[in-house]
């Protein structure tokens, strides 16, 4: 099977970042988001990738073209103009397609965009800045078991913020930032079957008109995974993640 990241938007919520470089390249613990989110399907044995491209696609090219060298000692011969890989600390057995798909392409249009290289009856899908640890061989089964044309898995987020329990002006509970809210929310992490590119056309949001008609004719699913998830959505998110790294607390590998 493949997993299809989508990497190619313009991430304005961190634009502190995203200014200098696409959000899926930004670092965390050292190494690319996307890194993370393909190790991610590598421990679940997915190794072939398919990758939409758009806002500062190139520099997503560059790393994957570069990826030996940056991975390895190197010998440096100026005088023949040549450069040689010496023993490589990287070693990603990994087949990536990096497709151009415009600058201000959706997610759904992007995904049709790369139709011609989607080569079987079911494939991953998810977004390149979410984080997870979920189990992508019981949501593969759960999709192929439903018969469900597509698949998402609902998370239940950490607050953000203090949770107020109101009875009209009065404070019954407060909770300071509760492990989990009350409600599921989209985490991403999809499984498609072929059948998703006849809701899709090349300009369309994917969570928006094709979503409303798969729910319509009974054909999306939801995983409930209640493990870790998470998403850099903003400045914060990028510290936080970072900090959950460098303190061996990354959820996402657990």
């Amino acid at each position: 099977m493949q997993a299809l990241i989508l990497a190619g938007g313009l991430g304005t919520r961190l634009k502190e970042e995203t200014e200098f470089r696409p959000k899926p390249m930004l670092d965390v613990g050292g190494r690319p988001l996307l890194w993370h989110i393909m190790k991610i399907y590598e421990r679940a044995g997915v190794n072939r990738f398919v990758i939409p491209l758009g806002y500062k696609g190139d520099m997503i090219k560059r790393y994957f073209l570069d990826y030996d060298l940056l991975g390895s000692d190197l010998l440096v011969d100026l005088g023949a103009k040549s450069v040689k890989p010496l023993a490589s600390t990287e070693g990603e057995n990994w087949e990536t397609i990096l497709a151009d798909t415009g600058l201000d392409t959706q997610t759904g249009g992007r995904i049709k965009r790369v139709e011609q290289y989607i080569d079987g009856d079911f494939f991953f899908a998810t977004y390149g800045d979410g984080l997870s640890n979920v189990d992508l061989r019981k949501l593969l089964e759960f999709h192929v078991g439903g018969g469900w044309v597509a698949t998402l898995t609902g998370v239940q987020p950490a607050g953000r913020f203090g949770h107020l329990s109101l009875d009209r002006d009065r404070v019954r509970s407060f909770v300071e930032k509760p492990e989990r809210t009350d409600g599921w929310v989209n985490g991403g992490f999809y499984v498609f079957s072929r059948e998703i590119f006849d809701y899709l056309d090349p300009d369309c949001v994917l969570e928006r008109e094709p979503f409303e008609r798969l729910t319509r004719d009974g054909k999306l699913g939801v995983y409930r995974h209640d493990g870790y998830w998470s998403c850099m959505d903003t400045y914060r998110d990028y510290e936080t993640l970072n900090a959950e790294w460098n303190e061996g607390r990354a959820g996402w590998l657990s």
